[in-house]
């Protein structure tokens, strides 16, 4: 990451948890409908219990790995390129300060090399 200053700093850290609180739900919301099958009767204890081991072998280990040991600046416009974070209510001044950073993911995206998040 690059030296930011202490305000950037600070921004990064307030948008990189904006961006784990939205993907985490993204994902729990998926393992909400599990439970609603299970507790309809669609689904067996043994399978809700594996939906559930493979949650957290899956998304929720991924997304923990890629919020607390990756680049805050790259989680960072890695969300705002995708449309997780809504750069509209992102400073300018921030923007500016990682501008390279997300000139790398908008070249992906437009040669539709970047991995989007999933909604269902």
């Amino acid at each position: 990451m690059r030296n930011y200053s202490k305000k950037i700093k600070r921004m990064l850290r307030k948008y990189k948890s904006e961006a784990y609180e939205i993907e985490l739900h993204r994902e729990l919301l998926k393992l909400e409908t599990s439970f609603k099958k299970w507790k309809a009767g669609e689904i067996s204890n043994g399978e809700l219990s594996y939906r559930v081991h493979e949650y957290e072998q899956g998304p929720s280990r991924e997304l923990y790995k890629k919020y607390n040991y990756g680049e805050d600046d790259f989680n960072v416009a890695y969300a705002i390129v995708t449309g997780l974070l809504d750069n509209e209510n992102i400073p300018d001044e921030f923007i500016n300060e990682i501008s390279g950073v997300l000139s790398f993911y908008q070249d992906m995206k437009e040669r539709n090399e970047l991995k989007e998040p999933s909604d269902s």
